[in-house]
Formats: structure tokens, C-alpha cells, sequence
């Protein structure tokens, strides 16, 4: 079994908490396909990516509290094995309805790696610890969106949409087997209460009532929703109106995937000097600044895709500094509790995204400017949350 405080380890819960956005990157270039293929308007072709947050976001109501009871590596593994079947489904669907609730489940089943790898970094870590992890786990993790794009071109270039789920179900099985033979068990106290409706909403209740939580809680949806939203339309952006092939989509998305990495490699280093506060407010200052220059570059005028991506990239160096600091604020808080503290904000999160995504997917035209706006308007308000609730998380 892998130790703690293991470059090993480490790699291990990147690798769970990466098969989400896995799920989502690599097919990202095959969606105007995908909607050709299965005889799809864009609106429905976005559901796939709402279905998708859907279920992850159901998926952290559950995951979290039963592996407070039950622990982490058995509620992993019962994850792991719903993801496969979905993406098996999602391979072989044949309508776009059916490539939906498939997409849902494969959310439902890949949520579990992403709540409990961050569970068992609270299980091991404490405080600015705790952030260093999670943001060495941001930097293996963002490899994956970096090179997901780039591979799901190649196989939608060669292979057609269908084969970016084959391979998430070779990706899963290997994580199955990882976490079978690899990731010890970390929960300390089992909570011994029975699992019910009202002993979860009452669990999520206790957390939402932490001053300290909810401050965090909100930097994490908003500075998902500014990333979320460009996942949900870049595709469209930038490929229907710009006029970037499959490939040089991915590379493009490859290279705000890498100004991520840069972010967490940032943050590793910057929350040592200045603790996870600190991190948060750089974080916020950069989400706003990304946001601020997209629209400049747009009314600008130019017409070249660097005025979307450029400003993106500063954007997700600003996600990969503050997000995984945001999220260990949030779970700092619950040492007992850490799996239903990540349940929520996973869930808050990703309920978040999914409207923020669905709102993207019907307003995209003739022009990116409702994808910037709502991606400036996240940063910004990312960048006023931090300012008014530092006195709320004891900065």
C-alpha cells in the first residue's frame, strides 16, 4: 500500500480527482461532430455537458457520507465500477437522449474519486498541509485537461467521437485497479449514525452553518463557473466562429489546460509564504484580471482567437492558485466530517456549473461575447466576494 506523504500517493489521488475532467475534455472537440453524428442542435449537445454536472453533483450528495460510515476505499471502488458501465453506454449510444443519461450516470460513478481523493487528503493533512496537497494534486491533475483536448482530436480525427468513451473506460479500469491494490484505507472515526434523507441534510445543514465554510463554498462556485462556462462553449467559440480545426482546438484548450498547471505549481509555492489566504486573494485577483482583458480583446475587434484564449489562460492561472486553496478552506473546518464538507461543496459546485452551462449553450450565436461575459462576470465577482468576506474566514 502506498504511505502518505508519497509522490506515489499523491499521483494516485490526482489521478482519481482527473476523471472528471477527463470525462468531459477529451470529448469536447467531437461535440459539433457528435451533434452532426446524432442528428443534434447545439442546445442539445450542451445537455451532454449539463447531464453530466448533474450527475456529478448528485453523485457528491451521496459518495461523502456513505464513506463516512462506510470508508473510503469500498465507496470508491462501488464508483469506479458505475463510471465504466457509463461510459460502456456512452460508447454505444445511439441517440442523444440516450448519450445523455448515459453521460449522467458516468458523472454519478466518476464523482466518487473526485470527493473522496479529496476526503482522504483531509484524512492525512492538516491545514496549509492540507492546500499543498490538494494543489499538488491541481498540478498532476492538470495534465490530463492539458492533454485530454489534444488526444480526443486524434481519436475524433481518426476514430470518430465514439472511441474518447472507449478510452474513459480504459482510464477507469485502471484507476479501479490503482485503488484495489494500491490506496490504503485513511478514515479514522466511522460515523456511526444511519444513513437517511434527514441525517444527510441535516450533516449538510451543520456544515452550511460554518461562518467560515460558506465564504470558501462561494469562491469555489464562482471560479468554477467562469472555467465551466468556457468548457461548455470553447468548442463552439472557437471552433464555429473562429475557425479552428478539431486539432488546433485541443491545443489551444491544451494550452489554458497548462496555465493551469502553472497556477498550482504557483500556488504550492506561494501558500507556504502566505498561507491559504493569501493564495485565495491572488487567486481572485488574477480570476478578475482574466476575465477584465477577455472583453477588452473581444471589443477590440481583431478576430483572432488569441483574444479569447490568451485572457483564459491568465484566468485558469488564477484557478489553479485559488481553487485548491478554496476548497481546503472549505474542508479545514470538519476534521470528523470531511467527506460530507466535500460532498457539498462538490455539489454546490458543480450545481453551479451545470446552470452556468446551460445558460452558455442557449445563448451562444453569432458571437463569443456571452461566453466572455459570463466568465468576466465570474471573475469579477470572484474578486468582490474575497474582498467582503475576508473578516468571515479570519483573515
Amino acid at each position: 500500500m502506498l504511505k502518505p506523504d508519497t509522490l506515489a500517493l499523491t499521483a494516485l489521488l490526482a489521478l482519481l480527482t482527473a476523471l472528471g475532467p477527463l470525462s468531459t475534455d477529451m470529448y469536447l472537440p467531437s461535440l459539433p461532430a457528435l451533434g452532426l453524428s446524432l442528428n443534434a442542435t447545439t442546445a442539445q449537445v450542451q445537455y451532454t455537458l449539463s447531464a453530466f454536472l448533474a450527475g456529478f453533483a448528485g453523485g457528491q450528495i451521496l459518495w461523502g457520507p456513505l464513506a463516512d460510515r462506510r470508508g473510503r476505499k469500498p465507496i470508491l471502488m462501488a464508483g469506479l465500477a458505475i463510471y465504466c458501465f457509463a461510459s460502456l453506454a456512452c460508447a454505444v449510444a445511439a441517440s442523444i437522449e440516450v448519450l445523455t443519461v448515459a453521460r449522467f450516470f458516468q458523472a454519478f460513478g466518476a464523482a466518487a474519486p473526485i470527493v473522496l481523493a479529496r476526503s482522504v487528503a483531509r484524512d492525512l493533512y492538516e491545514g496549509d498541509r492540507a492546500g499543498q496537497e490538494l494543489a499538488r494534486m491541481g498540478s498532476f491533475m492538470g495534465l490530463v485537461p492539458a492533454v485530454a483536448p489534444v488526444l480526443g482530436g486524434v481519436l475524433e480525427l481518426f476514430f470518430g467521437w465514439r472511441a474518447t468513451f472507449f478510452a474513459s473506460l480504459l482510464f477507469g479500469l485502471a484507476a479501479g485497479l490503482l485503488v484495489r491494490f494500491g490506496l490504503p484505507e485513511t478514515i479514522k472515526t466511522r460515523v456511526t449514525e444511519p444513513l437517511t434523507p434527514g441525517r444527510i441534510l441535516s450533516g449538510f445543514a451543520g456544515v452550511w452553518a460554518s461562518p467560515v465554510y460558506r465564504p470558501h463554498a462561494v469562491l469555489v462556485c464562482l471560479t468554477y463557473g467562469g472555467l465551466f462556462a468556457f468548457i461548455s462553449g470553447s468548442s463552439f467559440v472557437l471552433q464555429s466562429i473562429y475557425g479552428l480545426s478539431v486539432i488546433l482546438y485541443g491545443i489551444a484548450f491544451g494550452l489554458c489546460a497548462a496555465a493551469y498547471v502553472v497556477g498550482t505549481l504557483i500556488g504550492q509555492r506561494v501558500v507556504r509564504r502566505i498561507g491559504i489566504a493569501g493564495a485565495i486573494r491572488w487567486g481572485a485577483v488574477l480570476l478578475a484580471a482574466g476575465g477584465l482583458l477577455m472583453i477588452a480583446g473581444l471589443a477590440s475587434g481583431i478576430g483572432h482567437p488569441a483574444e479569447i484564449v490568451a485572457p483564459m489562460m491568465l484566468y485558469m492561472v488564477g484557478v489553479g492558485i485559488g481553487l485548491p486553496q478554496t476548497q481546503a478552506g472549505a474542508l479545514m473546518p470538519f476534521p470528523d466530517r470531511a467527506g460530507t464538507a466535500s460532498s457539498l461543496t462538490g455539489f454546490l459546485q458543480m450545481t453551479f456549473g451545470a446552470c452556468v452551462g446551460i445558460g452558455v449553450g442557449h445563448q451562444i450565436g453569432a458571437t463569443a461575447w456571452p461566453l466572455v461575459a459570463v466568465i468576466a462576470a465570474m471573475g469579477v465577482a470572484a474578486l468582490v466576494v474575497e474582498r467582503v468576506s475576508r473578516k468571515a474566514r479570519g483573515v
